[in-house]
């Protein structure tokens, strides 16, 4: 059962590759720039991102930031350093050490988590920075998995401007870094945030992603009910597991929630202006 699942997560990578590029260039150009800012953090999302957003706006255009912390990989760094030698791209380092220092100061050992949010909200100020300078939109990086799951830091790693990435699940957006040319050593490394010595974002959600994207296929894009995902082979927990993380992380996946006073509400009844003609 697992495997013929695997195979409902295909993509065509062409055509993703096509549509990907082609909005990227199109949702940039909408605003009436030109340019795009991503961070790099020498994983596999951000190195396609920044592959697609060079060939949609050509790298010239693009500003890669490698924003490394004391303690963070030296390979890290290496990697970051080879989708940019890959794509041609700009770039920039800016160690965000003497920003989360002070911010750091009084948290008790044993909460990484609050730890990471700091450094993931230090590194979106720094790319929206750059990108007021740059007059250039910030490339978002999360993927469909991270994104259902709220595997992200609400403003930090999750905000972007716009976001090539989060209809792809994790390892959906594998296939498509294989086929246009995510160098390999990329491709091949534990996905991690690299926010703490040892990390893996697979050993700290608890299940690996192929597994969860097989679960998520079902619960998400075929519309199954928690005891047919049962009957396609998940255990009862982990299928519960799951559907909790996503329920309980539906705020991180929307603008705040404005409450409705008058007929026209943002977010509500006005989500687009539309042409008057001006």
């Amino acid at each position: 059962m697992m495997k013929n699942l695997s195979e409902n997560l295909l993509i065509e990578p062409a055509v993703a590759r096509r549509i990907l590029v082609g909005f990227v260039h199109d949702e940039i150009h909408r605003t009436g720039l030109g340019r795009a800012v991503v961070g790099v953090s020498g994983g596999i999302d951000s190195a396609l991102a920044c592959l697609l957003a060079a060939e949609a706006l050509g790298p010239e255009n693009v500003l890669a930031v490698r924003m490394p912390y004391a303690t963070s990989s030296p390979d890290s760094l290496a990697h970051a350093q080879l989708i940019i030698d890959h794509t041609g791209v700009q770039s920039e380092t800016f160690e965000i050490t003497g920003m989360v220092r002070p911010l750091l100061e009084g948290i008790a050992p044993g909460q990484e988590k609050r730890v990471g949010n700091i450094m993931a909200r230090a590194r979106m100020i720094v790319l929206y920075d750059r990108s007021a300078a740059s007059s250039g939109l910030v490339v978002g990086t999360g993927n469909k998995t991270e994104i259902l799951l709220g595997y992200s830091t609400l403003y930090g790693d999750s905000a972007s401007a716009v976001n090539p990435l989060g209809d792809l699940y994790k390892t959906q957006l594998r296939q498509l870094a294989h086929y246009v040319g995510v160098p390999q050593p990329i491709v091949d490394k534990a996905p991690s945030a690299d926010l703490w010595a040892g990390q893996t974002d697979e050993g700290e959600l608890g299940f690996t992603y192929e597994r969860v994207d097989q679960l998520l296929y079902l619960l998400v894009d075929q519309r199954y009910e928690p005891p047919e995902c049962v009957a396609a082979g998940f255990e009862p927990a982990f299928v519960a597991k799951v559907i909790e993380q996503i329920r309980r992380n539906q705020f991180k996946r929307m603008l705040p929630i404005i409450a409705k006073l008058s007929n026209r509400t943002v977010g509500y009844d006005f989500l687009y202006l539309r042409d008057w003609g001006t």
